[in-house]
């Protein structure tokens, strides 16, 4: 607290003295030196609201001598007034410094004046007539005449100017005086106009506060671009790219951790980043971004969920735009077969379920010649090709489903395709203790009544991939036996946090995939969907307390 106040003094005499500099914003210099410090002087002026909110008039004035210097000034330039929150951060200010009971002529003439300006901020909240001449004119339009909807009119046609010509206008100032402009319903033309503008210069020619600012706008739902020109956008400005990336990210993982594979579904296709990703640049930006998420994770059952519905919704937007893109698959995952991207392609609900466990074989295969061959036995080739699998994470379900419906011929080839999923290193002895596992799973189907120490007895292993890999069969074969869910929620309650949040993450995956696959009124589908309501309620109840 103190260095946020140590802070704000030293910032309060450069931010007075470039108020005193602008003036009005009259001058092209200083409406282009307003609009590269908007971001910047929206922090601070925050930054002074939560200082003034907790003093009283002859503190504030104490703190801060010229503080109405500073307010008054930034009030009536009207770039910086009609700059996302400005208005109502000045607002809130000035109510800071109203005096409720006035004791002298000083207060009473204070009061006046922070009227004044509170009618003049009100009266210029949609941009009055003076306010879009000024800024109209610094767009180069001069008319004596302005009307509601000059702005909008003057967006349009700058537009349209911007598409057909291509030389005679200045681009980058152009989107630098829109900053101040971005969230406006109105200046939405002319943003989509600049963004997806395609010249033939060697740099980029907007500058790139305007694109952070388009990209930040866009990510807090204040404006709402087209794909077309998020598209541009990103492909214009890594750091926007990354930056919306890692946004949806940390809101999956941390704001929306309880959210459901379908929920998640919903958040993902509205950020645009899968339509976005059907081009390939983008794609691999994004994929490397959930690469590093997965190692630093370690994996876990959330990060493979969000990359499992990422890729689902991706395969969809190119599946639908991939006649007029025309991208090779192999432009999207370089490193990797491209038979083996085809049968992983392949939509679980395309083929009859009859032929799963002949799918499942045929991507064993492929993985295991992959693996074995030693002409790729370098660590980049195999993590390249296990990465590819955990996007199409649904196949691995499926084997451990196949596995304990007895209906696969083989069942140490889907073992062996199961305990690649989790552990691409293991070789030889853990997917020996895999199938030793396997065997007491399919020994509890007979054996009644069915206890936790029972289920506990089975997931006793060290090594924690073969753990996650054993409680991904026992969650199956929970909801799959007859009786089985009934003691699921007993055995999921007993477990640590970490593993229980796992399970649920397990469980709402495999509700998601019966969902899709059309077997939602069959009996273990719904048992799943109950179970899982249950144990988030259990768990809410416990966190709660």
């Amino acid at each position: 607290m103190a260095q946020d106040t140590l802070d704000t003094s030293l910032n309060f005499e450069f931010w007075l003295n470039k108020a005193v500099a602008w003036g009005q914003a009259t001058t092209l210099e200083s409406q282009q030196d307003v609009c590269l410090h908007l971001p910047q002087l929206q922090k601070f002026l925050q930054q002074i609201y939560e200082t003034l909110k907790h003093m009283d008039f002859h503190t504030a004035i104490q703190r801060f001598p010229l503080i109405g210097q500073l307010l008054g000034r930034l009030c009536w330039n009207p770039f910086v007034i009609g700059y996302d929150e400005n208005q109502k951060i000045l607002m809130w200010c000035l109510c800071c410094l109203y005096c409720s009971e006035p004791w002298n002529t000083i207060e009473l003439e204070v009061n006046i004046w922070i009227r004044s300006l509170l009618c003049h901020l009100l009266s210029s909240s949609k941009l009055g007539l003076n306010e879009v001449g000024t800024v109209s004119q610094a767009l180069g339009y001069t008319s004596p005449d302005y009307y509601p909807k000059l702005l909008k009119n003057v967006s349009t046609l700058l537009s349209i100017k911007i598409s057909i010509v291509k030389h005679r206008i200045n681009r980058k100032a152009m989107s630098l005086l829109c900053i101040p402009l971005l969230t406006l319903p109105d200046i939405l033309p002319l943003l989509e106009a600049l963004l997806t503008y395609q010249g033939d210069e060697s740099k980029e020619i907007l500058c790139s506060e305007f694109l952070e600012g388009v990209n930040e706008s866009f990510l807090q739902k204040k404006i709402a671009l087209s794909e077309s020109a998020v598209l541009s956008l990103w492909l214009r400005h890594l750091p926007s790219l990354e930056k919306a990336t890692l946004h949806l990210f940390e809101n999956l993982i941390s704001r929306h951790r309880n959210a459901s594979p379908e929920e998640m579904e919903c958040f993902i296709k509205d950020s645009l980043l899968p339509q976005a990703a059907c081009h390939p640049s983008i794609f691999r930006i994004v994929d490397e971004i959930f690469w590093n998420a997965l190692l630093e994770t370690n994996g876990t059952s959330e990060v493979l969920t969000v990359i499992q519905v990422f890729t689902r919704c991706f395969v969809q937007a190119f599946q639908k735009n991939n006649d007029q893109l025309k991208f090779p698959l192999k432009s999207y995952f370089p490193y990797t077969s491209p038979s083996l991207i085809m049968v992983l392609l392949q939509n679980p609900k395309d083929l009859p379920r009859g032929l799963w466990c002949q799918h499942l074989n045929h991507i064993s295969e492929i993985l295991k010649k992959i693996v074995e061959d030693q002409s790729t036995q370098s660590c980049r080739s195999l993590f390249e090709h296990w990465f590819l699998f955990i996007h199409f994470g649904e196949w691995a379900d499926i084997a451990a489903e196949e596995l304990l419906m007895l209906r696969a011929e083989s069942p140490a080839t889907l073992l062996w395709l199961l305990a690649f999923y989790y552990n691409p290193h293991d070789q030889n002895q853990q997917r020996t203790q895999t199938m030793v596992a396997h065997g007491h799973i399919m020994k509890l189907f007979g054996r009644t009544p069915l206890s936790v120490k029972d289920l506990q007895d089975v997931t006793d292993t060290r090594h924690p991939r073969i753990q996650r890999l054993i409680r991904h069969l026992l969650l199956n074969f929970l909801l799959l036996s007859p009786d089985g869910y009934k003691i699921a929620q007993e055995f999921i309650i007993t477990q640590t946090d970490e593993i229980a949040s796992e399970l649920l993450n397990l469980i709402a995956r495999i509700t998601y995939r019966w969902n899709r696959l059309g077997v939602e009124t069959q009996r273990p589908a719904k048992l799943a969907k109950d179970l899982l309501q249950e144990l988030q309620c259990y768990t809410m109840k416990s966190e709660f307390l």
